[in-house]
């Protein structure tokens, strides 16, 4: 389609579809940058990157520097001589000396509705608060942490059920379309330049054990966001019996009755056990204990001899 000179810039799955399309509609793609191999799993092997892995596939050039501020990383991208740098989840925040390297500017694919979720998580947070609706957002890059002026948005729907991982793979394949009309607009010199509202601007920040840790003192609703947010990494979790306990799946118990005690076990029910919060009761649907795999809550409950009664810290 384009003979115009492309290097991408991604690490995680969510960036594969991205590539995939550059490939797809012809683009010269001439260099492929992604973080380093690390180690992974009980072994500590190390695994190449899924970008790697797709970059592999469709035989194009590998570069993993682990800085890219690396003088001679640099000397390896201006000999490259971009017409444009593409960026999605790369995991490197780029210097003024790349942003300012391709003529037609580096864009990037970002998985919010800007000004909304700058930054490391957009995917968890809008999940853990609540969000009914998210998005993707194209840009041009600028020194800031996803301040650039806007491209193209689209959005998509939240459901009380959906998780982190449901929302992600929707949103992977709407980023690379996407960027796909992007891409053409950029060809094209048709490409709007819609700069964000910074007072609007909220910032998702990298997850912490503390954030993790479930407080039953919270409301209901608020417990399922987070377990739904934290599906299928990294996992929120509570302890049973002084012992870990991830919590994976939820929804919440209709009840009018009132709390007596937030962390308690109200009731056992076909497919699991309720929990009282501050404000409302939690049906409990999947868990996994320490040192085990994942499993439903109701074969949980016959496994660890969970009654009504119990306390959940």
């Amino acid at each position: 389609m384009s003979k115009l000179r492309v290097v991408f810039m991604g690490t995680p799955d969510f960036a594969v579809p991205c590539l995939d399309a550059l490939v797809k509609e012809e683009y010269n793609v001439v260099a492929v940058v992604t973080q380093p191999d690390r180690p992974k799993g009980r072994g500590q092997k190390l695994a190449e990157s899924p970008v790697k892995q797709a970059a592999i596939s469709y035989k194009l050039p590998v570069l993993q520097p682990n800085k890219v501020k690396d003088p001679a990383f640099q000397d390896v991208l201006f000999s490259l001589k971009p017409d444009i740098i593409v960026v999605v989840a790369f995991g490197q925040l780029l210097p003024k000396t790349l942003l300012d390297l391709p003529p037609l500017g580096c864009i990037n694919v970002h998985a919010s509705l800007l000004p909304l979720y700058r930054g490391a998580a957009p995917i968890h947070w809008s999940i853990i608060k609540g969000d009914k609706v998210t998005g993707v957002t194209t840009m041009f890059m600028d020194i800031g942490m996803d301040t650039g002026d806007m491209i193209l948005k689209e959005k998509v729907s939240i459901s009380e059920m959906d998780t982190t991982g449901d929302i992600h793979d929707k949103l992977k394949n709407i980023g690379a379309k996407v960027l796909s009309e992007t891409m053409k607009l950029i060809v094209d010199k048709k490409a709007p330049r819609i700069a964000q509202n910074n007072e609007e601007a909220t910032y998702a920040s990298m997850l912490t054990r503390e954030l993790e840790r479930i407080n039953w003192q919270e409301p209901a609703a608020a417990i399922h966001n987070l377990v739904r947010g934290l599906n299928p990494w990294p996992g929120a979790y509570c302890f049973y019996q002084d012992k870990n306990l991830k919590i994976w799946q939820t929804r919440i118990y209709p009840t009018d009755d009132i709390v007596a005690q937030s962390g308690r076990i109200a009731k056992i029910t076909a497919e699991g056990f309720v929990v009282e919060t501050r404000q409302g009761l939690l049906e409990i649907l999947e868990v996994q204990p320490a040192s085990k795999r994942r499993m439903r809550a109701i074969d949980f409950i016959c496994g660890y001899g969970l009654s009504v009664g119990d306390i959940l810290e």
